[in-house]
């Protein structure tokens, strides 16, 4: 079986096989638009200028048409990528907005830090020391809270510590009673052995009395 030989993507030097291939290449690609067209049933237009300047052309419809379609539809995609004039002035006076909060913000945050006062009539100042009095008892307020916390947290933890050191102590109780018992166990089993030594060094009563008699006969 042979096998197609694969053609090299690069131009074709001999002009009259450039031309033969052109022919052949053209008319496949013509015939493949006309597939899709009709497969797909979409809108296909083909345009193709060959080396020497001459047109070709293929369309599934009108030419005019499809081409009017594209310039309609690229400059659509203009308008989309630029945008309007009336959106254009929403976002400028959005920003300037934002920046004549901002500079309000940062104006009365300065004179909360005693800054800038200059200009403020009584009634400002005295807005101004009740915003700070305010804020001031607030922070009061949420530093006796942490406080609060901490000792609540440092007594739990002393609780649990004198627990720990109540049970340590019990042991220990337990294991001193233990070695008490231990040391009475053998004091007690030394004076029974010492006892019984004792008696069986003295004799037994029968033996006493019979040396006792062999004295009083006079016996050897």
């Amino acid at each position: 079986m042979m096998v197609r030989e694969k053609v090299q993507m690069k131009k074709i030097d001999n002009a009259s096989a450039r031309k033969v291939t052109f022919s052949k290449r053209r008319r496949g690609l013509f015939k493949k638009a006309e597939e899709l067209s009709v497969l797909c049933d979409a809108d296909v237009a083909v345009i193709i200028f060959s080396s020497n300047g001459k047109l070709f052309q293929y369309s599934s419809s009108s030419m005019e048409e499809v081409l009017e379609r594209r310039n309609l539809h690229s400059k659509n995609l203009e308008k989309l990528n630029q945008p309007s004039l009336e959106l254009q002035l929403v976002e400028d006076t959005n920003y300037a907005n934002l920046s004549k909060e901002v500079a309000e913000r940062t104006l009365q945050l300065r004179r909360l830090r005693g800054e800038e006062l200059q200009g403020l009539s009584i009634e400002e100042l005295h807005q101004l020391e009740k915003s700070l009095e305010a804020g001031l008892s607030r922070v009061v307020a949420k530093k006796g809270e942490v406080i609060m916390n901490e000792i609540y947290h440092f007594q739990e933890k002393e609780a649990k510590l004198m627990e720990e050191n109540d049970k340590l102590r019990q042991e220990l109780l337990l294991i001193s009673n233990a070695r008490k018992r231990t040391i009475g166990d053998a004091g007690d089993n030394g004076e029974s052995s010492e006892s019984t030594n004792i008696c069986n060094s003295a004799g037994s009563p029968e033996d006493y009395e019979s040396s006792g008699a062999s004295l009083k006969l006079g016996l050897p």
